[in-house]
């Protein structure tokens, strides 16, 4: 008797000991995790404070793990997304058309409210003789710097209004190189401190910085506002569907779009929520990245 009660328990043991290796095999199947990153505008360790709540919260709707994947550059946000080292990113106008541009299948799927009407804002030093207007102001000769050498909002756009504007390129305007801050908040603080007397920077940044305080717009003043274009975006990578099953691209999009506490939408700036985005809302930024040489 207590033989037979025995090989029972052990049957029993091997079969849940089978299940649950199957288990951990469909999840290993399945990749298990879901991994996302940004593109680094801000400094780490807010960007990091910021997006661990929203993984948290990916994590609960969807019912996988969710990973935020910090990453050092731009570019390197671009190459996690092309290695497939990350599944999702908020990219923005430029770092999404290139990593959309390397990986075939790769989708637009949200994108913050403001972004189909993004802006960036021209500022210059109180003191650096460069004074607000309505026109485009005269930078000629001035000391600049751009944002990150990929950033929309803070490098190809003004870019681009400089060349429409001037008819000369950066380096012939001011008469040197380009310089580059390392993200939107560094722009402002060194127009703030007189290290450059102007710079280009997303909107939204320079806007947060001064609400907290953190920038004096009377001494880093805006002297010009660009016209609107599309910017930020949430890119999905294709294999999301064959590692979690057909259809979860379209969960995802879902969960983002439907987000509503400001503590989550603060991970990436948007207050006023998120809206569905397609491939489509960013091909003048596309067209013109691939003009300007940033695409191949």
């Amino acid at each position: 008797m207590q033989i037979k009660l025995i090989a029972t328990a052990l049957a029993s043991f091997v079969l849940s000991l089978s299940a649950g290796l199957a288990g951990c095999g469909a999840e290993s199947r399945a990749g298990g995790v879901l991994t996302f990153t940004a593109i680094p505008d801000d400094n780490a360790t807010a960007l990091n404070e910021r997006f661990q709540p929203l993984a948290r919260h990916l994590a609960q709707v969807l019912g996988v793990e969710v990973r935020y994947f910090p990453t050092s550059s731009y570019d390197a946000s671009v190459e996690a997304f092309k290695n497939g080292d990350v599944q999702l990113a908020w990219f923005g106008g430029l770092t999404g058309a290139q990593a959309r541009a390397a990986v075939p299948g790769a989708e637009a799927i949200a994108q913050g409210a403001v972004d189909p009407q993004f802006k960036s804002y021209f500022i210059a030093h109180k003191d650096s003789g460069i004074e607000p207007g309505a026109g485009f102001p005269d930078l000629a000769g001035k000391t600049f710097t751009f944002g990150p050498a990929t950033s929309t909002s803070g490098r190809l756009m003004p870019e681009y209004f400089i060349r429409q504007h001037t008819g000369k390129t950066p380096a012939e305007l001011f008469g040197a190189e380009n310089n580059y801050s390392s993200g939107h908040d560094q722009t402002a603080e060194l127009v703030e401190a007189g290290t450059f007397q102007a710079g280009a920077l997303n909107y939204k940044s320079y806007d947060r910085l001064v609400a907290e305080g953190k920038v004096d717009p009377a001494v880093a003043r805006i002297v010009w506002t660009t016209p609107p274009y599309a910017d930020y975006n949430w890119t999905a990578h294709p294999s999301l569907e064959e590692t979690f099953g057909a259809g979860f691209t379209a969960r995802l999009r879902d969960a983002l779009v439907s987000l509503k506490d400001p503590e989550l939408l603060k991970a990436v700036d948007r207050s006023e929520g998120l809206i569905p985005a397609s491939n489509a809302d960013f091909e003048s930024v596309s067209v013109l990245a691939r003009e300007l040489g940033f695409v191949r």
